[in-house]
């Protein structure tokens, strides 16, 4: 998994609760690399299981929940960090519309760098100019999170959205389908 996404995790901790409460989490996930982390790192899918797992003990919220705030939170950490990206859409379907474009462009690169990496799939399935059916493709079930940042694109974008998912027979594809309200 993306050394950005356990960088995001540990600052959200730390922003939203304390220091103490983001080390208390790494120290009783028991890391190997106790925690360490850069941006452009990639580590195992594993270390943010644990520290998931954690989390859902000292909480008491469940692993979606916690996944849905995160990807929440994820969304303003990667609209810092790709702002002109952002800016060469007009609204969140658009927006959205670029996720299927991932597998083209970004992916490529992050498979160059790391070959083994177990990146999320999105398919536009139809588009209209107010709503989309977009379909989802991850391993590890993180259909919460990818919830997470399209209601924090809905709030970056000044929109209403209603959301959807319904989990489809094909094995960790679900189908989101968005409407703009």
């Amino acid at each position: 998994m993306l050394g950005i996404v356990f960088t995001s995790l540990i600052d959200m901790l730390e922003e939203k609760v304390s220091p103490e409460f983001a080390d208390d989490v790494i120290m009783e996930a028991e890391l190997e690399n106790d925690g360490a982390y850069t941006a452009v790192g990639y580590y195992p899918f594993e270390q943010m299981q644990r520290l998931l797992g954690v989390l859902v003990e000292k909480t008491g919220k469940s692993e979606n929940e916690l996944l849905y705030d995160f990807g929440f939170y994820l969304f303003g950490k990667l609209a810092k960090a790709h702002g002109d990206v952002l800016a060469n859409t007009d609204d969140m379907l658009d927006m959205l519309d670029m996720l299927a474009h991932l597998d083209d462009d970004i992916h490529v690169q992050v498979k160059k760098l790391y070959p083994d990496a177990d990146l999320p799939r999105f398919k536009v399935l139809s588009r209209t100019d107010n709503a989309m059916r977009l379909q989802y493709y991850s391993e590890r079930e993180l259909y919460a999170m990818a919830e997470g940042l399209m209601d924090a694109a809905a709030e970056h974008y000044q929109c209403k959205l209603e959301r959807e998912t319904h989990q489809l027979d094909t094995p960790h594809t679900y189908e989101f389908s968005i409407s703009l309200v």
